[in-house]
Parts: structure tokens; C-alpha cells; sequence
């Protein structure tokens, strides 16, 4: 890409950045690398991202957006409750295997997330629940579970699954093949079979 060939923007900047840390990782990424990469100075691209570390933050935003879009869908869509939640979760869970496993590199990114931007990873975990919460509502509404409190079930299950969705996790998990997917599968049907039983937080 050259800068005559379209202008310049924050997407193309991602674009050609993400394509240099999957080649090399962020370590060996800049922003002279990025800028080479999209025919202009690395200096325009200040007009953008005011650092490498953001232009870094925005790919890792990226992909937890792409994974909350994902989860989104499976509030929207047809069918029981519990199918529903259950294909989620392990939607989830395999975007993140998948990930390790094909896209190191940008796997990679979130290791420094956990450490300098727990904003970004509260932010995200906030969105996730608030999603779970809303197919537990729906689940409630059609009387398909007892629940009394969809928020707090919703924080159970974010909690109960986070060790099966966690990258470092699920990084240790797929070195060491464990079975996670079948565990992952019976956590899931537990909480499942509480929710039909029916929960009550207020005692």
C-alpha cells in the first residue's frame, strides 16, 4: 500500500500492524515498521495512535470486540436458553484455542493486558457477563429457568468458566492436552441443570 493508493486511517494502520505482529511478534513491530509497511512516515501515524502501546491496545480491542460480536449472536438467536449459553461458551473457548494455536503472536498481546491495562480487561469482562446475563433473562422470561437474579447468575457463570476462556489458561491447557473441552462441557451442564432447578440469591 502506498500513500497515493487510499488515505490513510486508523483501520488501515491496524490492518498493516496486526499483519507485522503475527509475522514477528509486538516485540519486534514499531511504528517506522508500520508506517514502511503503508508507504508513509511513521510520524503520520502519530495522527492516530499516540504511541506503539496504543496501536498494540487497539489490535488486542479488536479481537475482544470480534469475540464479544460473536457472543452477541448467540443472544439474538433462536432456541432454548441453555443451548444457547452452552454454544457461546464454547464458541469462546475455541476462539481462544484457535488463537494460541494459529495466532500466537496476537495470543501473545493480551499477556501485557493482564499486566498494564486491567481497564481494558474489565471493560471486556463486564461486556461478556452482561451478555450471559441477558440469555439468563431470557431463559427466566420464557420459563425455562428459575433464577432470581440474572446479574448474579450471570457473574457465577463468568466465573465458573473463566479458567476454560482465560488465554494464559487455556495456553496451559493445550500444552499439557488436557481434556478441556469435556470438562468445559460438564461445567456447563451443571450450571445448566441449576438454573432449570431453580436458584435463589436472596437466602
Amino acid at each position: 500500500m502506498s500513500s497515493t493508493s487510499s488515505p490513510l486511517s486508523s483501520a488501515a494502520i491496524l490492518q498493516a500492524a496486526t499483519a507485522l505482529v503475527q509475522r514477528y511478534g509486538e516485540a519486534k513491530t514499531n511504528m517506522v515498521d508500520i508506517g514502511r509497511a503503508l508507504g508513509v512516515s511513521h510520524a503520520a501515524l502519530y495522527r492516530f495512535y499516540p504511541s506503539k502501546s496504543a496501536v498494540m491496545d487497539a489490535i488486542a480491542q479488536q479481537a475482544m470486540d470480534d469475540e464479544a460480536a460473536m457472543a452477541a449472536a448467540y443472544v439474538d438467536a433462536d432456541g432454548a436458553a441453555g443451548t444457547r449459553l452452552e454454544a457461546m461458551i464454547l464458541d469462546l473457548h475455541h476462539r481462544k484455542r484457535a488463537r494460541f494455536a494459529g495466532d500466537r503472536e496476537i495470543h501473545d498481546l493480551y499477556r501485557r493486558l493482564l499486566i498494564e491495562r486491567q481497564d481494558m480487561i474489565a471493560a471486556y469482562a463486564a461486556r461478556m457477563t452482561a451478555l450471559i446475563a441477558q440469555i439468563i433473562g431470557q431463559g427466566v422470561a420464557r420459563g425455562e429457568w428459575r433464577v432470581d437474579d440474572a446479574a448474579t447468575a450471570a457473574g457465577v457463570v463468568r466465573d465458573t468458566v473463566t479458567v476454560y476462556v482465560h488465554p494464559l489458561f487455556v495456553a496451559q491447557a493445550v500444552e499439557a492436552a488436557l481434556p478441556v473441552e469435556a470438562q468445559l462441557r460438564a461445567t456447563l451442564a451443571t450450571l445448566i441443570r441449576a438454573f432449570e432447578a431453580g436458584v435463589r440469591y436472596d437466602r
